[in-house]
């Protein structure tokens, strides 16, 4: 069991409200296709989940969600960054990262003008951030095959795990309020 951690409270994601963040913290899963990290939604823009996830033994990382148009402002479309948070990700952590997002729009409940459009743009990274399978905005299905031991040389190969320096991250756990 993994429950969301991060909820997010902004203009048409006011999920705080229906929802309670997650007390499971971060986990990872064996499968028949490798240990895999799954963080859902919101967790998928916090570098934080991912490491510890990577930490844990992830050998890709899954990121299920459903982001779309900003409802505060119709012009923002925010489909490149959103890969592009993941990406960052996927090279800091020289691992794969999959993003699955939802496609198409849903109305609002009582606003017959409003609603959510979905932008979908489902892809694949690999442990260099390059995108080895995409979608853009339309229905599909994304894949790519790695070799995870050639993944788990060129991770320790790196050394983003084995130079970390723990005893100066105290401001993670204990942030000063911005």
């Amino acid at each position: 069991v993994y429950r969301k951690s991060h909820i997010p409270d902004g203009p048409g994601y006011q999920e705080k409200y229906y929802f309670r963040p997650g007390d499971t913290g971060f986990k990872v899963w064996d499968t028949r296709f490798g240990r895999i990290g799954v963080g859902i939604c919101w967790d998928q823009w916090y570098p934080e989940c991912a490491r510890a996830m990577a930490l844990l033994g992830a050998e890709i990382l899954l990121y299920p969600t459903a982001i779309g148009s900003e409802p505060h402002d119709p012009t923002l479309d925010t489909a490149l960054p959103w890969r592009r948070a993941m990406q960052g990700h996927a090279v800091s952590n020289v691992i794969p990262v999959v993003g699955a997002n939802r496609i198409g729009f849903e109305p609002w409940e009582n606003y017959p003008t409003g609603g959510q459009a979905f932008y979908g743009s489902s892809f694949i990274a690999d442990h260099r951030g390059d995108l080895v399978s995409e979608l853009g905005a339309e229905e599909g299905i994304v894949q790519a095959s790695f070799d995870l031991d050639f993944l788990a040389t060129h991770r320790a190969a790196w050394g983003f795990f084995r130079d970390r320096r723990t005893d100066l991250y105290g401001a993670l756990a204990n942030p000063r309020p911005v």
